[in-house]
């Protein structure tokens, strides 16, 4: 099916495939990379470094999770087929990670996926903390991974790659301007804010996880595919 941008009315947008696919890409994208979870590190991390300092590790963390993201995305059909993955495998192991992840967010604390025990303290110490651990695996970890290549395998025209991408890349700025910015969004949200915007996005995170776990058992044949 073409894409026809003047065919779309207003009304139809919200039933339109593409509308559909581009939210959901961004929505389970910027969730799993949840750079407002990331504040409380990258704060303790730059600790005593000004603004300038601070603006330049936002940027290098920014950057590596677009470049890495970005990477799985470009070869995520790829690696399905050099593994022998299939789509469904993927969907549930994905369900099953961001569902970890998910429940660790509801409790407002970072999952040991996205920040081991230590990160923090060795972070601080490196003038390249920017991409290890703060871009990879604080920002682009194992669940924004799996959540890009399932979105991949999901995808079938070339619209829906480019929406892929662009929620990638709308959520790496979205982390620069956060993290670049990270004393005065954690003045204006305050700890009791964040802990409430993490643990919102985590149950939203919770959902998603068992929408991709229905996905697999469905594209399996266990049970019938969801309407």
């Amino acid at each position: 099916m073409a894409f026809d941008p003047h065919s779309m009315s207003l009304s139809g947008l919200q039933h339109s495939v593409y509308v559909r696919f581009s939210v959901l890409a961004l929505s389970s994208i910027f969730f799993l990379v949840d750079p407002f979870a990331a504040l409380p590190t990258f704060l303790a991390v730059t600790a005593g470094a000004d603004e300038a300092r601070r603006r330049r590790i936002a940027r290098k963390a920014s950057l590596t999770a677009l470049i890495f993201l970005s990477a799985f995305a470009v070869a995520g059909q790829y690696i399905f087929k050099m593994f022998g993955i299939t789509l469904p495998a993927f969907e549930i192991a994905g369900g099953v990670i961001l569902l970890l992840i998910g429940l660790d967010m509801l409790e407002a604390k970072r999952s040991a996926t996205q920040e081991a025990s230590g990160d923090t303290e060795d972070a601080a110490k490196k003038e390249d903390a920017g991409i290890v651990p703060l871009g990879i695996p604080m920002l682009a970890g194992p669940g924004a991974i799996a959540s890009v290549m399932v979105l991949v395998g999901q995808a079938q025209t070339m619209w829906q790659m480019v929406a892929i991408l662009a929620s990638i890349f709308i959520t790496a700025v979205i982390c620069y301007f956060v993290l670049g910015n990270s004393d005065k969004v954690a003045r204006a949200l305050g700890d009791t804010g964040i802990r409430i915007l993490v643990r919102i996005m985590g149950l939203l995170l919770v959902a998603l996880a068992v929408q991709y776990f229905v996905n697999g058992m469905a594209d399996l044949g266990v049970i019938a595919k969801p309407s």
